[in-house]
């Protein structure tokens, strides 16, 4: 299974009866995701998935500010989902849509990230697989905060570990 991290768009009268109800909020996301209509054509959902450690560490080697394990306010004490405002999701989305992927790319560094020993641990196997991997989830990553922010969304980001 693996360690990752998923968004799904959420409305803010979701995300306040989230803070009052914690357990519902499990139970309502753990929902929306078992949706046989999930992905849903209403509502943006997308992620790094396992690729958020990857993403974290080229990241921090640029001006972007998005730190998956700080950001947003947790909503359940196991650490496992947290609410992100419909600001936090613009200001995201205005900071991804200016960065361009190759931007990125440049601090792509395999054997640092193995010494860092950044997740998922496969950065030597495949080197410029992996890079590709890295970059199809930058990808999903700004279309879904472009479209969250477009339709005035914030979200819910679970963790699973």
């Amino acid at each position: 299974m693996g360690v990752s991290v998923g968004f799904i768009g959420a409305t803010t009268e979701e995300l306040d009866r989230a803070e009052k109800e914690p357990s519902w909020a499990g139970s309502y996301v753990g929902e929306l995701y078992a949706d046989d209509d999930f992905p849903m054509s209403d509502r943006p959902s997308g992620g790094p998935d396992k690729a958020w450690a990857g993403l974290q560490f080229l990241f921090d080697e640029t001006d972007i500010e998005l730190e998956f394990l700080m950001d947003g306010y947790p909503l359940l004490e196991d650490g496992t989902l947290f609410g992100w405002s419909a600001e936090q999701i613009a200001r995201v989305a205005r900071q991804l849509k200016a960065t361009p992927w190759e931007r990125l790319a440049a601090h792509y560094a395999p054997e640092r990230m193995m010494a860092e020993k950044v997740y998922p641990h496969t950065w030597r196997l495949d080197a410029e697989g992996e890079l590709d991997w890295l970059r199809r989830s930058y990808e999903e990553l700004v279309d879904f905060f472009a479209v969250a922010a477009e339709g005035g969304y914030g979200a819910f980001m679970s963790f699973s570990f």
